[in-house]
């Protein structure tokens, strides 16, 4: 794709969603790195289901220091790798307290160091919380990268790579949620929304979803 098309891509989607937010429910740093956590190999709905009830007994780190592991599984069994994903928040908010005194750190290297934190969530807190112009490559993201020919790359690195070159910088801060809504609700997986899609003439997708009228 070309500087020009990937400028009147982001244009186009800047002007539907100005401000895209996560869809993911939090009230605090602390609650939306435990929800990204969580939402590895999980959906945003299904994550939201679970953390509901458990952000409102454990609000904080040191509420939900307070649990047993076992404690934290039956709030979260509803999600896949559930027992794994207690254990994590369960390290990380014991470290988080050690470490950072509760607060979630402004720096990737400290964020990488806690269980269940690898690039991608670093990326989305970075992002969210700090305003850092980060894109975490998730499914979405990765398939839109690939298929409209925007940052095709064969790992998450490559087309995180691919698209911090390409996105313009005026664009950055939010190309990250663009990218997954698209992904989500418009570029999907098995069957893209083509005829509706904003960005279908831009897009080097060959084989697109005929309209059907």
């Amino acid at each position: 794709m070309t500087p020009a098309k990937v400028y009147e891509f982001f244009t186009r989607l800047a002007a539907i969603d100005p401000a895209p937010k996560t869809e993911l429910n939090y009230a605090t740093p602390y609650q939306l790195l435990v929800a990204v956590v969580l939402s590895a190999q999980a959906t945003d709905k299904g994550v939201n289901r679970a953390t509901g009830p458990l952000f409102q007994a454990c609000p904080t780190p040191q509420a939900m220091a307070a649990l047993s592991v076992e404690q934290i599984a039956d709030y979260i069994q509803t999600i896949g790798l559930y027992r794994t994903k207690a254990k994590n928040v369960a390290t990380l908010t014991q470290l988080l307290i050690e470490r950072h005194n509760g607060e979630v750190p402004h720096d990737r290297a400290a964020l990488e160091a806690l269980p269940g934190v690898g690039r991608k969530t670093a990326n989305v807190v970075l992002n969210i919380v700090f305003g850092e112009p980060t894109i975490a490559v998730d499914t979405h993201i990765f398939r839109v990268g690939n298929r409209t020919g925007l940052a095709p790359g064969k790992t998450p690195e490559a087309v995180e790579q691919k698209l911090m070159k390409a996105v313009p910088k005026e664009f950055r801060l939010h190309a990250h949620h663009w990218l997954i809504l698209h992904g989500r609700y418009t570029c999907r997986a098995r069957t893209p929304d083509c005829p509706q899609c904003i960005v279908r003439d831009l897009c080097a997708y060959k084989e697109k979803t005929p309209d059907k009228t």
